[in-house]
């Protein structure tokens, strides 16, 4: 049975940091297409940042980050622990949603990630 567990949400002041992560189990992080996504209310899922599988095909491997993120959000795992990680600098209230981790797609589009979390609560407020 896959499970993706996330941990590291809370409520934080504009300008800090959380590090989100996401341990998995039933399968192997190393062989799949991970990522973190997040749903703000009334919003659709989106991408925050991926990582895509190498597949000798179109899919390098490469990293994606949302433009919004880019350069405040840093995605890592680590295999041995078999945990994907989000570590978010410079938060910005525009940055509350849930937060959920997913592995077995690409792109990073939603959709296509075959297993997900069931998410972590991120609050950016004073």
């Amino acid at each position: 049975q896959v499970q993706l567990v996330e941990s590291g949400g809370g409520l934080v002041q504009p300008g800090g940091s959380l590090r989100l992560s996401c341990a998995a189990s039933g399968l192997t992080l190393d062989y799949y297409g991970i990522g973190w996504f997040r749903q703000a209310p009334g919003k659709d899922p989106e991408g925050v940042s991926c990582v895509n599988y190498i597949d000798g095909g179109s899919l390098d491997g490469s990293t994606y980050y949302k433009d919004s993120v880019q350069g405040r959000f840093t995605i890592s795992k680590d295999n041995a622990k078999n945990t994907m990680y989000l570590q978010m600098n410079s938060l910005k209230p525009e940055d509350t949603a849930v937060y959920y981790c997913a592995a077995g797609g690409y792109q990073c589009s939603p959709d296509t990630y075959e297993y997900r979390g069931q998410g972590t609560q991120v609050t950016v407020s004073s």
